[in-house]
């Protein structure tokens, strides 16, 4: 018989009834004492447990037959008191091969149930939708029996008659890799479960490893504290001396600092007066005959510029009295052609007709010459007679002549003036 203090991991439950229990004593991974005689003791396991609930040639919505395999992962809930009551009253020293029977039986029935609700298009393009709907339905049912559906995948999904086939090979494959994935979840859910549980484990070893290392964390603290105040006195009387040490080589280095600034002081005025030497120098043998050169360069430009000034003004008269000069030429020459022109007037009036018939025989040859002009420039012409008329040389003198007699009749249509009778001219044309 087993008594005294009993310890369970946190991958089971410890179920003690007996005396001083109404109901028996759940201790999820912990410890109890079992007091011999009088208080019994199980143990519950509450690992994961992997189902594979497979449904052979089950009618679908549309009547097609089809199988379906799922994978479950299933464990009793250890958290929840009245879940893990339910769960003591209907598995309690039974094997885990019964109790993963029982849940694999509840899923297996809910899912044909689904899968009869479903026709298989919605089964196979909607994986998540079916799988939900088994978790959501068996979920309800296991929670009664203390069981909770930790996750459900739908893995396969297959039939004889080649239905799904003819939906396509590509969608074939996206079941398939669903199924993978969902294996593959349960796996690693089952790998976090025990991870967990060993980190527990050592969790729990190593409290007490934690407080060995407190104690002994203090005592190294306190030993460090006194330490820290020995080596603190021993540091002060060491800074007193070097300090004074540092004080006394602080005033040996400004007594020689003011030496230097004295040597220095006496090196500036001694700078000071060189410079001012070299300034007389300078000032003696470069600045004073630089500044008489510059005097006479500027007495010379002086010079030459009042030369160029006069030199221009000189010209500028003799240019004024040379268009004085012109000037008078000018006035003098059209006030003789004036008198000249008034005295040409003056006999037009007296002489009128006369003085008229004089300019008209002196510009008559002249309009002739430009009306034959011309004709002096045709190497050849050749003259056609209709045997009525003047022939050669005379004919030509004629047409001449004709243009002639015309120029009067034009000079009166553009100027109104009638130049064939010169004796009622009117005098003011003159």
């Amino acid at each position: 018989m087993t008594w005294g203090f009993q310890t369970c991991g946190p991958n089971e439950a410890l179920v003690v009834s007996g005396c001083c229990h109404k109901k028996p004593l759940l201790v999820p991974g912990g410890r109890a004492f079992v007091w011999p005689g009088i208080q019994y003791i199980q143990r519950l396991a509450l690992n994961t447990m992997t189902l594979q609930v497979s449904s052979v040639n089950v009618n679908s919505g549309q009547g097609v037959s089809i199988s379906v395999t799922g994978i479950a992962q299933v464990k009793i809930q250890g958290q929840n008191e009245e879940m893990l009551l339910a769960a003591c009253e209907q598995f309690l020293g039974k094997p885990e091969d019964e109790i993963m029977q029982v849940a694999l039986e509840t899923l297996e029935g809910h899912q044909r149930a689904i899968m009869g609700s479903m026709t298989v298009e919605e089964i196979y393009r909607d994986r998540k939708k079916f799988s939900k709907g088994v978790f959501e339905v068996a979920s309800s049912d296991l929670v009664n029996m203390g069981i909770t559906v930790v996750s459900y995948t739908l893995k396969d999904i297959r039939d004889d008659e080649g239905y799904l086939k003819a939906l396509g090979l590509a969608r074939t494959a996206e079941v398939k890799r669903d199924a993978r994935i969902g294996e593959a979840e349960a796996r690693r859910d089952a790998t976090i479960k025990e991870a967990i549980a060993e980190e527990e484990r050592m969790a729990s070893r190593l409290l007490n490893d934690t407080e060995i290392a407190k104690s002994k964390r203090d005592f190294e603290l306190k030993k460090a504290a006194y330490d820290v105040e020995v080596q603190t006195k021993k540091a002060e009387a060491e800074l007193a001396y070097e300090l004074q040490a540092a004080k006394t080589k602080q005033r040996i280095k400004e007594e020689n600092m003011q030496i230097k600034v004295i040597e220095r002081t006496q090196e500036i005025c001694i700078q000071s007066q060189e410079i001012q030497r070299r300034e007389r120098e300078l000032d003696s043998s470069v600045r004073r005959p630089a500044e008489a050169d510059k005097y006479k360069l500027e007495k010379l430009a002086e010079a030459h510029r009042n030369k160029l000034i006069m030199e221009a003004e000189a010209e500028a008269e003799a240019i004024a009295l040379k268009g004085d000069a012109e000037a008078f030429a000018i006035e003098c020459k059209a006030k003789a052609e004036a008198e000249q022109m008034a005295k040409k007037a003056d006999a037009w009036k007296e002489y009128k007709e006369a003085a008229m018939v004089d300019m008209m025989l002196q510009t008559l040859p002249k309009i002739a010459a430009e009306i034959a002009a011309p004709l002096s420039q045709t190497k050849k012409i050749t003259l056609v007679s209709s045997g009525d008329g003047e022939v050669g040389a005379a004919r030509i003198t004629g047409e001449v002549l004709d243009i002639m007699v015309k120029v009067p009749d034009m000079v009166h249509r553009m100027t109104g003036v009638d130049i064939t009778n010169v004796r009622q001219v009117p005098t003011k044309y003159f």
